[in-house]
């Protein structure tokens, strides 16, 4: 099995990639309730900031920062994965190896995770959270997309609802090997 390395740096500031297994896959949006509860209930357990998040129907970005003296993200994860998928109706299709370890056929079983460095990189990973739904196709402009903390944002005054992310650098994220 490989030992995979994360970077824990305590009370930092992480971007994550999170995907379903089934990447044509519409889960996330059908059920955004039950997603959100979920992440409603394991903050309160497990406090965390959201700072960015968008909710693509098949993956799904963030930012988040942790509490000073805690780099527990994994741990919140699958606290999260694992409450959403109590949440939903058994109808995915699962491998004799899920069935044999007991998970249901939802998640891919890592993540992607980037520690963010700087302001800038801070501000990279924000533009390109909120502009994810329209590089997918998924919406025509940032604002058209109802799963994200864009809207948030605009009302704090951190975007202007016409922000198109026209002028975004060429930010390539990764996503988790299978």
């Amino acid at each position: 099995m490989p030992n995979y390395r994360r970077n824990r740096i305590p009370g930092g500031t992480y971007f994550f990639t999170v995907n379903l297994l089934e990447r044509k896959s519409s889960l996330l949006i059908e059920h955004i309730a039950e997603l959100r509860e979920a992440v409603r209930v394991i903050r309160e357990k497990q406090p965390f900031h959201i700072d960015a998040w968008v909710v693509l129907p098949d993956h799904m970005h963030a930012i988040w920062t942790l509490p000073a003296g805690d780099d527990q993200y994994s741990n919140r994860w699958r606290a999260i994965k694992k409450a959403f998928s109590k949440a939903i109706p058994k109808t995915e299709y699962r491998s004799a190896i899920r069935i044999k370890r007991h998970e249901r056929g939802i998640w891919q079983r890592r993540f992607w995770e980037h520690t963010i460095i700087d302001d800038a990189d801070y501000v990279a990973h924000m533009d390109y959270i909120h502009y994810n739904p329209v590089k997918h196709g998924w919406a025509v402009t940032v604002k058209d997309w109802p799963y994200s903390s864009f809207h948030r944002l605009v009302k704090m005054d951190i975007y202007p609802l016409n922000w198109a992310g026209l002028d975004l650098p060429l930010l390539e994220v990764g996503e988790p090997e299978n």
